[in-house]
Protein backbone atom coordinates (compact mmCIF):
# COMPACT_ATOMS: atom_id res chain seq x y z
CA UNK A 1 0.00 0.00 0.00
CA UNK A 2 1.34 3.44 -0.91
CA UNK A 3 2.21 5.78 1.91
CA UNK A 4 -0.38 8.61 2.14
CA UNK A 5 0.84 12.08 1.26
CA UNK A 6 -0.87 13.69 4.27
CA UNK A 7 -2.63 12.64 7.45
CA UNK A 8 -5.84 14.11 8.88
CA UNK A 9 -6.87 13.17 12.45
CA UNK A 10 -10.29 13.48 14.11
CA UNK A 11 -10.16 14.08 17.87
CA UNK A 12 -12.91 14.49 20.45
CA UNK A 13 -14.68 12.98 23.43
CA UNK A 14 -16.70 9.80 23.13
CA UNK A 15 -20.23 10.06 21.68
CA UNK A 16 -19.67 13.33 19.81
CA UNK A 17 -20.08 11.51 16.49
CA UNK A 18 -16.54 11.33 15.07
CA UNK A 19 -17.04 7.92 13.47
CA UNK A 20 -20.48 8.88 12.17
CA UNK A 21 -19.02 11.96 10.48
CA UNK A 22 -16.48 9.78 8.71
CA UNK A 23 -19.15 7.25 7.67
CA UNK A 24 -21.38 10.01 6.34
CA UNK A 25 -18.57 11.46 4.24
CA UNK A 26 -17.11 8.22 2.92
CA UNK A 27 -20.27 6.09 2.56
CA UNK A 28 -23.03 8.69 2.28
CA UNK A 29 -25.01 7.11 5.09
CA UNK A 30 -25.62 7.57 8.78
CA UNK A 31 -24.74 4.63 10.95
CA UNK A 32 -25.22 4.30 14.67
CA UNK A 33 -21.82 3.21 15.90
CA UNK A 34 -20.18 1.84 19.00
CA UNK A 35 -17.30 3.64 20.66
CA UNK A 36 -14.11 3.36 18.64
CA UNK A 37 -11.41 1.23 20.23
CA UNK A 38 -7.93 2.58 19.58
CA UNK A 39 -8.19 4.06 16.10
CA UNK A 40 -9.09 3.35 12.48
CA UNK A 41 -8.33 5.10 9.22
CA UNK A 42 -9.76 5.63 5.75
CA UNK A 43 -7.82 6.53 2.59
CA UNK A 44 -9.20 9.26 0.34
CA UNK A 45 -7.81 10.18 -3.06
CA UNK A 46 -7.91 13.96 -3.52
CA UNK A 47 -6.63 14.94 -6.91
CA UNK A 48 -3.16 13.45 -7.34
CA UNK A 49 -2.70 13.02 -3.60
CA UNK A 50 -3.68 10.35 -1.09
CA UNK A 51 -5.06 11.48 2.29
CA UNK A 52 -5.41 9.24 5.34
CA UNK A 53 -8.25 10.21 7.71
CA UNK A 54 -7.76 8.81 11.22
CA UNK A 55 -10.73 8.23 13.52
CA UNK A 56 -9.60 8.06 17.15
CA UNK A 57 -11.12 6.76 20.37
CA UNK A 58 -12.61 9.33 22.74
CA UNK A 59 -12.62 7.12 25.82
CA UNK A 60 -10.20 8.23 28.50
CA UNK A 61 -8.51 4.81 28.72
CA UNK A 62 -7.33 5.26 25.12
CA UNK A 63 -6.26 8.86 25.65
CA UNK A 64 -2.54 8.11 25.51
CA UNK A 65 -2.86 6.79 21.95
CA UNK A 66 -4.04 10.18 20.69
CA UNK A 67 -0.60 11.77 20.50
CA UNK A 68 0.65 8.74 18.56
CA UNK A 69 -2.12 9.10 15.99
CA UNK A 70 -1.48 12.85 15.74
CA UNK A 71 2.21 12.36 14.98
CA UNK A 72 2.99 14.12 11.71
CA UNK A 73 -0.64 15.14 11.10
CA UNK A 74 -1.18 17.90 8.56
CA UNK A 75 -4.67 18.65 9.92
CA UNK A 76 -6.62 17.93 13.10
CA UNK A 77 -10.42 18.07 13.37
CA UNK A 78 -11.45 18.83 16.97
CA UNK A 79 -15.02 17.62 17.40
CA UNK A 80 -17.64 18.38 20.05
CA UNK A 81 -21.40 17.92 20.50
CA UNK A 82 -23.40 21.17 20.20
CA UNK A 83 -25.85 19.86 22.84
CA UNK A 84 -23.11 19.07 25.38
CA UNK A 85 -20.95 21.92 26.64
CA UNK A 86 -18.69 19.52 28.53
CA UNK A 87 -17.61 17.99 25.22
CA UNK A 88 -16.14 21.39 24.25
CA UNK A 89 -14.36 21.65 27.61
CA UNK A 90 -12.89 18.20 27.06
CA UNK A 91 -11.23 19.43 23.86
CA UNK A 92 -9.46 22.14 25.84
CA UNK A 93 -8.63 20.02 28.88
CA UNK A 94 -7.70 16.67 27.31
CA UNK A 95 -7.17 16.94 23.59
CA UNK A 96 -5.23 20.12 22.80
CA UNK A 97 -2.02 18.68 24.24
CA UNK A 98 -2.30 15.62 21.97
CA UNK A 99 -1.72 17.87 18.96
CA UNK A 100 1.85 18.62 20.08
CA UNK A 101 3.09 15.79 17.87
CA UNK A 102 1.40 17.16 14.74
CA UNK A 103 3.30 19.12 12.10
CA UNK A 104 4.32 22.65 13.13
CA UNK A 105 2.10 24.12 10.39
CA UNK A 106 -0.81 21.79 11.15
CA UNK A 107 -4.26 23.07 10.10
CA UNK A 108 -7.03 22.93 12.73
CA UNK A 109 -10.82 22.81 12.45
CA UNK A 110 -13.25 23.02 15.37
CA UNK A 111 -16.47 21.12 14.61
CA UNK A 112 -19.76 21.08 16.48
CA UNK A 113 -21.64 17.93 15.48
CA UNK A 114 -25.28 16.87 16.06
CA UNK A 115 -26.70 20.19 14.88
CA UNK A 116 -29.76 18.26 13.61
CA UNK A 117 -30.87 17.91 17.24
CA UNK A 118 -31.27 21.67 17.60
CA UNK A 119 -32.05 23.00 14.12
CA UNK A 120 -35.31 22.43 12.24
CA UNK A 121 -33.99 23.89 8.97
CA UNK A 122 -31.59 21.19 7.78
CA UNK A 123 -33.67 19.55 5.12
CA UNK A 124 -36.56 17.04 5.16
CA UNK A 125 -37.87 16.02 8.55
CA UNK A 126 -37.32 12.27 9.08
CA UNK A 127 -40.29 9.96 9.70
CA UNK A 128 -39.17 9.46 13.29
CA UNK A 129 -37.38 12.68 14.23
CA UNK A 130 -35.13 12.74 17.25
CA UNK A 131 -36.37 14.80 20.17
CA UNK A 132 -35.23 18.43 20.15
CA UNK A 133 -32.36 19.35 22.45
CA UNK A 134 -31.15 22.64 23.81
CA UNK A 135 -28.09 24.02 22.09
CA UNK A 136 -25.33 24.45 24.67
CA UNK A 137 -22.39 25.41 22.45
CA UNK A 138 -22.51 28.20 19.89
CA UNK A 139 -20.22 29.05 17.02
CA UNK A 140 -18.72 31.93 19.00
CA UNK A 141 -17.56 29.40 21.61
CA UNK A 142 -15.85 27.36 18.89
CA UNK A 143 -14.18 30.47 17.47
CA UNK A 144 -12.82 31.31 20.93
CA UNK A 145 -11.41 27.79 21.25
CA UNK A 146 -9.78 28.04 17.83
CA UNK A 147 -8.06 31.30 18.77
CA UNK A 148 -7.04 29.84 22.11
CA UNK A 149 -5.57 26.84 20.29
CA UNK A 150 -3.39 29.06 18.11
CA UNK A 151 -2.14 30.87 21.21
CA UNK A 152 -1.42 27.54 22.91
CA UNK A 153 0.60 26.50 19.86
CA UNK A 154 2.26 29.96 19.78
CA UNK A 155 1.11 30.42 16.19
CA UNK A 156 0.42 33.74 14.51
CA UNK A 157 -3.23 34.07 13.50
CA UNK A 158 -2.32 35.87 10.28
CA UNK A 159 -0.44 32.78 9.06
CA UNK A 160 -3.48 30.50 9.40
CA UNK A 161 -7.05 30.44 8.04
CA UNK A 162 -9.55 32.70 9.77
CA UNK A 163 -11.39 31.18 12.71
CA UNK A 164 -14.75 31.82 11.02
CA UNK A 165 -13.65 29.66 8.10
CA UNK A 166 -12.39 26.79 10.28
CA UNK A 167 -15.29 26.47 12.75
CA UNK A 168 -18.16 24.32 11.47
CA UNK A 169 -21.50 23.04 12.70
CA UNK A 170 -22.35 19.68 11.17
CA UNK A 171 -24.81 16.83 11.30
CA UNK A 172 -23.51 13.34 10.66
CA UNK A 173 -27.14 12.24 10.50
CA UNK A 174 -28.39 14.57 7.76
CA UNK A 175 -25.04 15.25 6.10
CA UNK A 176 -25.29 18.97 6.83
CA UNK A 177 -21.89 20.65 6.18
CA UNK A 178 -20.04 17.31 6.24
CA UNK A 179 -18.71 17.60 2.68
CA UNK A 180 -17.82 21.25 3.29
CA UNK A 181 -15.81 20.31 6.37
CA UNK A 182 -13.68 17.58 4.80
CA UNK A 183 -13.22 19.28 1.44
CA UNK A 184 -12.11 22.52 3.09
CA UNK A 185 -9.52 20.55 5.05
CA UNK A 186 -8.33 18.62 1.99
CA UNK A 187 -7.94 21.75 -0.12
CA UNK A 188 -5.87 23.41 2.60
CA UNK A 189 -3.53 20.49 3.29
CA UNK A 190 -2.94 19.82 -0.41
CA UNK A 191 -2.20 23.51 -0.95
CA UNK A 192 0.28 23.18 1.91
CA UNK A 193 2.09 20.38 0.07
CA UNK A 194 2.48 22.62 -2.98
CA UNK A 195 4.06 25.38 -0.88
CA UNK A 196 6.71 23.15 0.65
CA UNK A 197 10.10 23.18 -1.11
CA UNK A 198 11.01 20.06 -3.06
CA UNK A 199 13.85 18.19 -1.40
CA UNK A 200 16.86 17.60 -3.60
CA UNK A 201 17.82 13.96 -3.95
CA UNK A 202 21.13 12.88 -2.44
CA UNK A 203 21.38 9.86 -4.75
CA UNK A 204 23.90 9.71 -7.56
CA UNK A 205 23.19 8.21 -10.99
CA UNK A 206 26.28 6.01 -11.33
CA UNK A 207 25.59 5.20 -14.98
CA UNK A 208 25.38 8.84 -15.90
CA UNK A 209 28.51 9.60 -13.88
CA UNK A 210 30.49 6.86 -15.63
CA UNK A 211 29.39 7.98 -19.09
CA UNK A 212 30.03 11.66 -18.54
CA UNK A 213 33.40 13.08 -19.48
CA UNK A 214 35.43 14.67 -16.70
CA UNK A 215 35.66 18.42 -16.92
CA UNK A 216 39.04 20.07 -16.64
CA UNK A 217 39.26 22.61 -13.91
CA UNK A 218 39.96 26.15 -15.12
CA UNK A 219 42.85 26.31 -12.68
CA UNK A 220 44.60 23.36 -14.32
CA UNK A 221 46.68 23.86 -17.49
Amino acid sequence: MMKPDVKVVILGDMNVGKTSLLHQYTERRFQETFSTIGGAFFLKQWGRHSVSIWDTAGREQFHGLGSMYCRGAAAVILTYDVTNRQSLRELEERFLSLTDTAQPDCIFAVVGNKSDLTDETQGPVPAFPAPRANKQVFKEDAINLYKQLLKYKMLDEKDFPLAEKMCFETSAKTGYNVDLLFETIFDLVIAGIAKKPVKCSDTVDLKQSMNSKPRKSPCCT
